[in-house]
């Protein structure tokens, strides 16, 4: 089930701050914010933006583009890794 359209898109408090906070600075440093909320949904805001997003284990770096407004972060962060089985050789 989808959320309703008069709650809006849900973006996580403290990724509009830093993000209001980086417009308001325009400081030569470029630092990338660490973000840990993957139920946020990517918001025009975001676009041409660097992310560091939490996949449980590590940070991913994720470039936002036009084409992801209106789904997840998390659904272009992986949390699995494919296992890989070893190949047996004939001696």
């Amino acid at each position: 089930m989808s959320r309703s359209i008069w709650k809006g898109p849900f973006v996580s408090k403290g990724i509009v701050k830093k993000i209001g906070a980086k417009r308001k600075k325009k400081s030569r440093n470029k630092k990338v914010p660490f973000l840990w909320s993957r139920s946020s949904t990517v918001i025009p805001q975001f676009v041409g933006r660097n992310f560091k997003i939490h996949n449980g284990r590590s940070f991913v770096s994720l470039n936002v583009t036009e084409d992801m407004i209106g789904h997840k972060l998390g659904e272009f962060v992986l949390t699995r890794v494919r296992p890989v089985h070893k190949v047996k050789s004939n001696k």
